[in-house]
């Protein structure tokens, strides 16, 4: 038995005051910023949500007690919360956090949107207005989002990140030209999309993950779950990957008897696709710091060329520029050149294939759990890389994001479009070729 188990039956015991034993003790694969595993005690499931080390909590504003403390609160007013049975003490010594009862639903986005439920779009429309009715308390000691300082924020962040993201600074120019007026505050879960909603034959089950909890606009998170990204491939379905627009927000307007203002919504779904672009750089700059050097950190940073892709695509509807058709990169075809006959020792591009085939043969088939999940996120960097060896790309450009920044030059710019296009292309191939808004880009741009 592993030490956190042995620790897990000592907490167990203490919150539910019956005595058992843990077993099936198993990392759970997924979560960019906590660690969850599941387990079972005295016959029931659980599912443990922590940060193993204080540096996995390093600029959070609020810690696991506060979490725990909303998720209640979240529940108690009818919201799908997770029911929290046990809290990580300091004498715990296994880090912060603490212990749900397990909900027996699907979570897997992918296998959710092939078959959604049909009401799918209206629970998530009902929860998101319940969320929304909690109101600021002193006995939720969360943030208050001030939407200007938390976009300054950013521009500090791309700034520290080296400031040479052209589409980025994009972005935030867009939103500092864009700012709404300040909204009444409500609870705003921060994080509500596919991936932290499970569900089930009659529909939505749980709304996990609260880590990113504040008290903002209600249209925050009725953007968020929007975002292209969120969507998994279906990119046809704009609410959530499972339904039209129109149909969610006049779901949630029933639900919540307030009016969904669609510049408002524009806004943040810019703003949030802006906000996880610095959010994938953030990834690296963790694994280079070396609080979490897993893999997953390091593939996730790469997907930054997802978001500047969604972004351009957002930034760009209803401009009319002079040169508004891109042309393709020979990287548009990431693999074209990957059969090419070669001669002499195996190049670089060879190697890299030899590995990912070893890892695809040898190592994922063998795989259980989260071994199997990181295999796939090896196999998705190996791949990265020998697209990268193939087509070398270099889309850092800071004099050009300063003069964006600075409004010197602009989507109108002449040439600033098919530069910005053709390169977020070829960028997005590499990285991420099954991404399924690059073929929406190709339809738009070619």
């Amino acid at each position: 038995m592993t030490d956190i188990a042995r620790t897990l039956e000592t907490i167990m015991a203490r919150s539910l005051g019956t005595p058992g034993d843990v077993s099936n003790l198993a990392r759970l694969s997924g979560g960019a910023n906590m660690e969850s595993s599941r387990f079972d005690f005295a016959g029931q499931g659980f599912v443990l949500r922590r940060a193993p080390t204080a540096e996995f909590m390093a600029g959070r504003a609020f810690g696991h007690d506060v979490e725990a403390a909303v998720v209640r609160a979240a529940r108690a007013a009818g919201v799908l919360a997770p029911e929290i049975v046990a809290e990580i003490a300091a004498g715990d010594e296994i880090g912060t956090g603490y212990i749900m009862r397990r909900v027996d639903a699907e979570v897997n986005p992918a296998a959710i949107l092939a078959n959604p439920p049909a009401r799918l779009i209206d629970d998530i429309a009902r929860e998101l207005a319940r969320i929304h009715t909690i109101k600021p308390h002193a006995a939720l000691a969360i943030p208050t989002m001030d939407t200007a300082s938390a976009l300054e924020d950013l521009a500090k962040r791309f700034e520290a990140y080296g400031g040479d993201r052209p589409v980025i600074a994009l972005a935030i120019r867009w939103c500092r030209d864009h700012l709404p007026q300040p909204a009444p505050p409500v609870l705003v879960h921060g994080d509500f999309r596919m991936g932290n909603l499970m569900v089930d034959a009659d529909g939505l089950a749980a709304v996990l993950d609260w880590e990113l909890v504040h008290w903002g606009d209600a249209h925050e998170d009725l953007a968020y779950g929007c975002m292209s990204v969120w969507r998994f491939g279906h990119i046809d379905r704009p609410a959530f990957g499972c339904a039209d627009l129109d149909t969610y927000f006049a779901a949630y307007e029933a639900h919540s008897g307030f009016s969904v203002d669609r510049e408002r919504f524009r806004f943040w779904l810019i703003y949030r696709t802006l906000w996880w672009a610095l959010g994938c750089l953030q990834m690296a700059d963790i694994w280079r710091t070396g609080v979490d050097r897993t893999l997953e950190r390091v593939v996730i940073g790469r997907r930054t060329s997802e978001n500047e892709a969604d972004l351009l695509l957002l930034l760009e509807d209803g401009i009319v520029a002079p040169d508004a058709v891109a042309s393709i990169a020979q990287s548009s075809d990431p693999d074209a050149n990957s059969l090419a006959r070669r001669m002499g020792e195996p190049s670089l591009i060879e190697m890299l294939e030899a590995l990912a085939g070893w890892v695809e043969t040898d190592i994922k088939p063998r795989a259980q759990g989260r071994d199997r999940f990181m295999a796939a996120v090896a196999l998705n960097a190996l791949g990265m890389m020998r697209r990268e060896a193939e087509h070398p790309i270099q889309l850092h450009d800071r004099a050009l994001s300063q003069a964006i920044l600075a409004g010197e030059v602009t989507l109108e710019t002449p040439g600033i479009l098919t530069q910005l296009r053709a390169q977020s292309l070829q960028k997005l191939a590499n990285d991420s070729p099954k991404y399924a808004a690059l073929a929406t880009a190709k339809s738009a741009w070619t």
